[in-house]
């Protein structure tokens, strides 16, 4: 019966590690997404950090990337800036690949 609860205790560990980094894998996404938005639509740092941390909390409205993609494409098109639903996705694609090695990087460096 040890053998049982060790497999089981070793499963929710890696279950609750995995969604730990795919928390933070998308929370970084989005970061990074809010940096590439801020950039286009002429923010200063300040500003750019303020509003990559938005583009984070927007995550938490509903399940799945669509707030995220909602609030960024209406924040763009009404800073007049020329941009489709389809360029912020696939520039969502391009900041996950980014998140994942960024993470890849620091926890390597540890």
């Amino acid at each position: 019966m040890t053998q049982f609860n060790d497999r089981e205790r070793a499963f929710e560990t890696k279950f609750a590690h995995d969604e730990e980094m795919k928390f933070r894998v998308l929370a970084r996404r989005n970061r990074l997404l809010g940096e590439w938005a801020a950039r286009k639509m002429g923010l200063s740092e300040v500003e750019g950090q303020s509003y990559a941390k938005d583009v984070v909390r927007a995550d938490f409205e509903e399940a799945g990337e669509e707030d995220v993609i909602r609030k960024v494409l209406g924040d763009l098109t009404a800073a007049g800036i020329e941009t489709s639903d389809a360029e912020i996705r696939q520039t969502l694609e391009h900041k996950t690949v980014e998140a994942k090695r960024q993470l890849i990087e620091a926890l390597g460096g540890q």
